[in-house]
């Protein structure tokens, strides 16, 4: 049996990856997760259903659907927060692709929800106390407990989900759009008082408060644990350190980082940490990159590419640098795999994951990275090394194949079918630039592939 060092890979010649099978952490699939969601969403309905006998007259009406909004508003603000607290169980076994379009389809429920609420208590209370809408809002809002710092907090939540939609988020920096979202403790902080001082499923009901706090308490427990305490023990645990930064395509460095005790982060193939540098100008701020070399005892690699102000510093690394990450996190594993068969597909920096895949993934694998020019593959030396040693296929494509001699392998469902005719019986990992995801996806599906064979991860910047 023939290993390489850490710049390359470890295979068997001709079989498996030789790579130990460590036991798989526990994981919270996407069913259980869901149905969790929807049975708090139904006990919420059912703590307005019981607290209410009867629903009279318009003003009953609009003051009852304020009351439902405003409940399943308070709720989502929980479950909101609870999908941002990266709980690792729930991060391997949803992924983090599908937990952030959770989290960005719940923002815009939870937003449109609270904006619901607003308007139907106002409209409802006025025609109550028979009162114009712009007085009864001033009275609510200057003299009920509480309500001065719920406005504030939905003024707040309403400026970051604007804030957070596509058309904005395309201006924002990572950084700047990952620090906006800690905004979103300080709304839900603001307003998680008048819930239990103003609203009527709460006053007079201790067994209902009694379980909004719990809600509302265990959800901040997993975020100062996950978010917080976890993070900085791994740091001062884990002591990594730069060991040195390596050129592997224009725009492209692989970070290698030593530490003690890595194997206790039980980082899988295909995960992803968040990387915070401490130097000048990094300390602030954790970026996700994944591992684009397995885990090896002491030592962990990822590559990258310069595509704003913190990818582009780490060219400038210097040997030493102190490291903190957060993670590992992500289900692009091979953990969902039940084919025996494998298809990766890789564009531009999307190799990095997919680079550790190729390596431990058993069974028959191919491979096709795509990229703008021949010089744009990344660890190309690795991946041939790697192919050569199992006996797997790789294929390189670029966008003008006629002008550098490459094949046309077009990413359309005729043309991965021409690549793999048995492409249906494939399972299938994707990772790469949106829109080279999205036609990649609609290809899939159009040669056959089933979607539960699809896994996918893509990159916004």
């Amino acid at each position: 049996m023939a290993t390489s060092t850490f710049d390359g890979p470890a295979v068997v010649r001709g079989g498996p990856p030789a790579h130990a099978a460590a036991p798989r952490p526990f994981r919270v699939g996407r069913l259980p997760a869901q149905v969790l969601i929807w049975a708090g969403a139904a006990a919420v309905l059912g703590l307005w259903w019981t607290d209410t006998p009867a629903v009279v007259g318009p003003a009953g009406w609009l003051t009852g659907a304020g009351r439902i909004t405003g409940l399943l508003a308070g709720y989502a603000c929980a479950v909101l927060l609870a999908l941002m607290a990266r709980v690792p169980a729930l991060d391997r076994g949803v992924g983090s692709d599908r937990l952030a379009r959770w989290h960005a389809a719940g923002g815009r429920y939870t937003v449109g929800l609270a904006l619901t609420h607003t308007l139907l208590i106002i409209w409802g209370s006025a025609l109550t106390t028979h009162t114009g809408v712009v007085s009864r809002t001033t009275t609510l809002v200057l003299t009920y407990p509480d309500m001065l710092k719920a406005t504030a907090g939905f003024l707040l939540l309403l400026a970051t989900g604007i804030l957070s939609a596509r058309a904005a988020r395309r201006h924002l920096s990572y950084e700047i759009w990952h620090y906006l979202h800690f905004a979103t403790y300080l709304a839900v902080f603001l307003v998680f008082g008048h819930q239990l001082a103003d609203g009527a499923d709460f006053v007079g009901d201790n067994a209902a408060r009694l379980a909004w706090y719990a809600l509302y308490g265990g959800v901040a427990a997993l975020l100062a644990w996950f978010r917080f305490v976890v993070p900085v023990r791994r740091g001062l645990r884990h002591r990594m350190r730069v060991s040195h930064v390596r050129t592997e395509a224009p725009g492209v460095v692989s970070v290698y980082v030593t530490g003690v005790r890595l194997d206790e982060l039980r980082a899988e193939p295909g995960q992803f940490l968040r990387w915070r540098f401490l130097c000048r100008g990094m300390w602030w701020t954790a970026n996700p990159y994944s591992l684009s070399a397995p885990a090896r005892p002491g030592r962990l690699r990822i590559t990258v590419k310069a595509a704003g102000v913190h990818s582009a510093a780490l060219a400038r690394l210097a040997p030493g640098t102190r490291v903190w990450a957060e993670g590992p996190y992500g289900g692009f594993t091979a953990a969902p795999r039940a084919a025996r068969r494998v298809l990766l597909l890789a564009g531009g920096v999307g190799i990095t994951p997919l680079r550790t895949l190729f390596e431990t993934l058993p069974g028959q694998v191919t491979l096709m990275y795509r990229a703008r020019r021949p010089e744009d593959f990344a660890l190309r030396g690795e991946l041939d090394a790697i192919a050569g040693a199992r006996g797997a296929h790789v294929v390189y494509a670029v966008d003008e194949p006629s002008a550098y001699g490459f094949p046309v392998v077009p990413l359309t469902a005729p043309g991965l079918l021409g690549l793999v005719p048995d492409l249906a019986a494939h399972e299938v990992y994707v990772c790469g630039p949106p829109g080279m995801c999205e036609a990649a996806l609609r290809a899939l599906r159009g040669a056959g592939v089933p979607r539960r064979r699809i896994h996918h991860e893509s990159f916004a910047l």
